[in-house]
């Protein structure tokens, strides 16, 4: 908690106006106050460890280092961290990964503004909050064992596979993520490589069979 007892929140989504949204949602409360927001991933970390809020509400998807990217490397250093991610993204595949690296909470963006409130309380208590949409994924994570070789991708693979299944070209995923042309294709080859696949074709019919991205 912060000196005056409220929980503090660092807010990051690189579009100003969700940010303002869910800022004014916050403080509106008597109890949470947002010191600061950010956003890239970059920035999150960086911002994480000078001012070490009591929740740290990530969008996952963000130019530069993604939500997911950042998230596991300040769990990586903190593992007190306490995450909450928002998202677009409502699948298994996006939940498991989030949930593997150590989140405690994850809501869509979706019913974000209904739940938002509530997410960042519990998370600040150390509770897991998963919102009510992303339940029946967390039931179906937890009764197959599918989606193995997407989950063998690190943080910055599942962003090109999730990029590259989406239509981007090499050089359009290197802007988006700030990356040389060069990394992005020695990434796109060890994506092929981990997925069995040989062309993007194939990558995109795996995307869209494990509901990453939507035909």
């Amino acid at each position: 908690m912060s000196g005056n007892g409220k929980i503090s929140v660092l807010l990051v989504d690189d579009h100003e106006v969700v940010r303002a949204g869910y800022r004014r949602l916050l403080e509106a409360t008597d109890d949470i106050e947002v010191i600061t927001e950010v956003t890239d991933g970059e920035h999150a970390y960086t911002e994480f460890f000078r001012l070490h809020p009591d929740v740290l509400v990530m969008d996952l998807s963000m130019p530069g280092m993604g939500g997911l990217e950042a998230s596991m490397r300040i769990l990586s250093r903190e593992k007190s961290a306490r995450i909450l991610v928002f998202s677009v993204h409502e699948n298994e595949v996006f939940l498991r990964r989030a949930m593997d690296a150590g989140i405690l909470g994850y809501i869509s963006k979706r019913s974000a503004s209904h739940v938002m409130v509530e997410a960042v309380r519990q998370v600040a208590a150390g509770s897991i909050f998963i919102g009510q949409e992303m339940m029946q994924y967390l039931v179906k994570q937890k009764q197959t064992s599918g989606n193995e070789t997407i989950a063998d991708l690190s943080p910055r693979e599942f962003e090109v596979f999730h990029l590259l299944a989406n239509s981007k070209s090499v050089n359009e995923i290197a802007g988006i993520l700030n990356l040389s042309p060069k990394t992005v294709g020695h990434h796109v080859t060890s994506v092929k490589h981990k997925l069995g696949v040989s062309d993007i074709a194939a990558l995109t019919r795996l995307a869209i069979r494990h509901g990453i991205i939507t035909p």
